[in-house]
């Protein structure tokens, strides 16, 4: 393996040919690691009764299309689906599902399970990547997406910046020639850690291809720098730090998903520099409370038994819980 910049390390582990999201992989108890799309029909749910709102204030048209980024086998654009048909369902006449999807493997999987589901009743559309979308309005959703961008790694020593470089699956690192890292460092005040790659082509090419939309999304990080390192490696639910004493990168790589925390504070300068409407930043708990969750469980404690009601809202709860993802997963809202 060539000397390489960790972020060119990390896009091969995740998208080479071979690579951890190059084919199929399971979510969830069979998988690596789970996600609260695999905890909760009611995270989608929540997203679902945001659309429809969206949509019955008129800040939306009935024939916008919904489309999601990264999804993987297709259960939270299912979740969405299903709760949009509950709560509106004439809406699935009108309304265009998306999905950008790369992998020709996962965009089988993702169109049997939605044809499976719902077989004629959704018009579904897939692009493979980004810059193919070109729509007058859109709704916009993706989970764990930006910790699944290339990212640098970088620490300070001796009041100098190194950056890591990968060969032979060992990482060092050397003295940062890169002015535009450096920068980024002093404006956000990183001294070790991570810097996302790909955030500001991937932001200016939403803003130019679509002229109205509600961008959501959740994932791991904070609005600030930890300045310590937080990228890790999921395999069979067990956690390993990138840096962790005799762990031996060369047999985890392309088999197991490596992710680390977003530093939204970023995130949100370069949408704002973008001039969208509205940047809003809060805790999934946060998010779904406001996206209407609670409403969507009374309903359920209406129309559904006891036994039903009680277990789909326990699954609920570890969405919103402060101790785990409702606090340290985290939303962003993007309006344009």
């Amino acid at each position: 393996m060539k000397n390489q910049k960790f972020s060119e390390y990390f896009n091969s582990w995740l998208y080479g040919k071979d690579g951890y999201y190059a084919n199929y992989k399971q979510i969830g108890k069979q998988g690596d690691f789970y996600t609260s799309v695999s905890s909760s029909s009611f995270f989608g749910g929540s997203i679902a009764k945001r659309i429809v709102d969206k949509i019955n204030s008129n800040e939306l048209p009935n024939n916008t299309t919904i489309l999601e980024i990264g999804a993987h086998h297709g259960y939270l654009l299912a979740d969405i689906i299903q709760f949009i048909y509950t709560l509106k369902p004439e809406l699935l006449s009108t309304l265009t599902f998306a999905i950008i999807e790369r992998f020709d493997s996962l965009k089988q999987k993702q169109k049997e399970y939605l044809q499976q589901s719902f077989g004629e009743a959704i018009k579904l559309v897939h692009y493979d990547d980004i810059s193919k979308v070109k729509l007058p309005h859109a709704f916009l959703v993706a989970n764990e997406i930006f910790d699944a961008f290339p990212c640098e790694l970088v620490f300070t020593k001796n009041d100098q910046l190194q950056l890591a470089y990968v060969q032979d699956h060992k990482i060092d690192f050397k003295k940062c020639e890169d002015k535009n890292i450096i920068e980024h460092c002093k404006k956000y005040k990183i001294t070790k850690g991570e810097i996302g790659i790909g955030y500001k082509e991937f932001a200016n090419t939403i803003c130019t291809n679509i002229k109205k939309f509600e961008f959501v999304t959740f994932d791991y990080g904070d609005n600030y720098p930890r300045n310590d390192f937080s990228t890790r490696i999921y395999a069979k639910h067990e956690v390993f730090p990138i840096f962790e004493k005799n762990l031996e990168l060369s047999s985890l790589y392309a088999n197991s998903d490596i992710t680390y925390d977003v530093n939204f504070k970023y995130l949100e300068d370069i949408f704002k520099e973008l001039n969208v409407e509205l940047v809003e930043y809060k805790t999934q708990m946060t998010a779904l409370v406001d996206f209407g969750i609670i409403e969507l469980l009374e309903l359920l404690k209406e129309k559904a038994d006891e036994n039903t009601y009680l277990r789909e809202s326990q699954k609920a709860k570890l969405l919103l819980e402060p101790t785990g993802m409702g606090d340290r997963f985290k939303a962003l809202i993007i309006r344009k």
